[in-house]
């Protein structure tokens, strides 16, 4: 496909569907409490999404049946929706897409139930601020290695993996665009990050191994050692400083 450079009047449209998906993740994250059923969280998301005027992207992409994707503790991304009740002290990974105007906002978020474990927290922050590293890099004139390399060398410097398997996407008309960007990486390396392009940064951090498994669903992937992970995304636009995030609540 290549990558696709957006123009100001497409990158406005792809901020007021990044707004969406903001605004959603805020509100669920607000919601969000031991004894809920995790097709509560996807109902919810569906309604108040289409109640702002977007899609929900998710549902029915490649077949998958809820607009939101739950994955909780060791489940890293994918996670389907359904009667599964959280419990206190679950990490909860949150993620929406939605379509406005025939452009795409993806971002997610990772939230504790309750009161959780030191382990839990330090995880969730080190995955935030790993995407605040990563956006921080991308800027016009660094390469996708420079980004990958960054994140990866924050969370392996805190005793976390970065998932290999599943990488952040160039976003625009389509949900998944090129490039692939990955957590991980040499700097110098990969394609030139230029004004225009817009990209999903999503960090995947686990507290063991690397690698991956496909539950029977063949949708939510885990752990491949049952060790808890944790998830953020945001969409961003590259400018001619720092990039700007679209996916924010306002």
């Amino acid at each position: 496909m290549g990558i696709i450079i957006k123009s100001e009047r497409e990158i406005a449209i792809m901020r007021r569907a990044g707004r969406i998906v903001g605004t959603v993740l805020e509100e669920l994250k607000q919601k969000l409490k031991p004894g809920m059923r995790t097709i509560e969280l996807d109902r919810m998301a569906e309604a108040m999404v289409r109640t702002m005027g977007g899609i929900p992207s998710f549902k029915g992409y490649h077949g998958f049946p809820g607009s939101l994707c739950v994955s909780v503790n060791e489940e890293i991304v994918h996670g389907i929706p359904g009667d599964r009740v959280l419990k206190e002290g679950d990490l909860v990974s949150l993620d929406l897409g939605v379509i406005l105007d025939g452009f795409q906002g993806d971002a997610a978020i990772s939230v504790g139930v309750g009161r959780i474990s030191d382990e839990a927290a330090a995880l969730i922050a080190a995955t935030e601020e790993s995407l605040s590293v990563g956006i921080a890099t991308a800027r016009a004139g660094k390469r996708l290695g420079d980004v990958g390399a960054a994140i990866q060398g924050f969370a392996e410097a805190r005793g976390y993996s970065v998932v290999r398997e599943y990488a952040g996407h160039g976003i625009g008309r389509d949900m998944h665009e090129d490039p692939s960007v990955p957590n991980y990486g040499r700097p110098g390396s990969g394609a030139l990050l230029k004004k225009g392009m817009t990209i999903a940064l999503e960090p995947m951090l686990n507290r063991g191994t690397w690698r991956t498994k496909v539950g029977g669903d063949a949708w939510t992937v885990s752990t491949g050692d049952g060790a808890l992970s944790a998830h953020c995304e945001h969409t961003i636009a590259i400018t001619d400083g720092e990039a700007e995030v679209l996916t924010v609540a306002r």
